[in-house]
């Protein structure tokens, strides 16, 4: 049983592929995504991250959940040498990691559940369990920066996650918290294979605002993966890549 919807201003899908799932169970996850929108949207005047940049609430009055996303924050900014930072000029704005901690959430949702066998998708970050509909690993296609409609590889991959940092679909939306007002022109693309789509997400955002050691950087980080494309269309990849590529 498969879903799409768009939520937070990007698509969601949903994707479980053991028999006894039902309708209830995807609204229940796409219910939890509309939550997660309401809660962190940067953009909504109710939200609470909206209501914390206007001090409405501090770190120490705020949500369980914030607390948990602020503490993460933290934790990738102190593991990222600063290039991950959600704070720029006193504004706050979790979008860097919200969205690979909510499908992770999520994910955490259906293994409750009982599910074994599911993807979850979030504008491209992705968590996958088990086997797809025909019983082989999930296909997963990391596109051609420069041409939309071409994949330059293809993932068969499960029980991991998979994010991508890049500016060809969004445009100049990630910083480098070392220089704020330097526009990140040398890499396009950053895609990142995790234990899970939180660690994938968190240091694909990182290692993207890192420009060209951004792939040194993961390279370093055993339980990572890594392919990165530059503005000239030169892909480097980590040694432990190659593994997760069909064949």
């Amino acid at each position: 049983m498969k879903r799409t919807e768009i939520i937070m201003g990007m698509p969601v899908t949903v994707e479980i592929t053991d028999r006894f799932v039902t309708d209830a169970d995807l609204e229940y996850i796409f219910s939890y995504f509309k939550k997660i929108d309401e809660q962190f949207s940067p953009y909504k005047e109710t939200s609470e991250v909206t209501r914390l940049n206007r001090k409405e609430v501090n770190e120490s009055s705020c949500s369980e959940e914030m607390k948990e996303i602020l503490k993460l924050a933290e934790k990738t900014k102190q593991e990222t040498r600063g290039y991950f930072d959600v704070w720029n000029n006193n504004v706050f704005n979790p979008s860097g990691i919200v969205k690979g901690w909510a499908i992770y959430e999520a994910s955490k949702i259906l293994d409750d559940k009982g599910f074994k066998n599911f993807y979850v998708d979030a504008g491209g970050d992705i968590e996958v369990r088990g086997k797809n509909e025909d019983g082989d690993l999930w296909r997963i296609g990391i596109r051609n920066p420069f041409d939309m409609h071409a994949i330059i590889k293809t993932l068969a991959v499960t029980d991991c996650g998979v994010a991508t940092s890049g500016t060809y679909v969004r445009g100049q939306h990630i910083y480098d918290p070392h220089e704020p007002e330097k526009e990140l022109k040398d890499m396009v693309s950053v895609t990142v294979i995790g234990p899970n789509v939180l660690e994938a997400d968190r240091f694909a955002t990182a290692a993207f605002a890192m420009e060209e050691k951004g792939i040194v950087f993961i390279s370093a980080i055993p339980h990572l993966a890594g392919y990165s494309v530059d503005s000239k269309g030169t892909a480097t990849m980590t040694n432990n890549f190659d593994s997760f590529v069909l064949k």
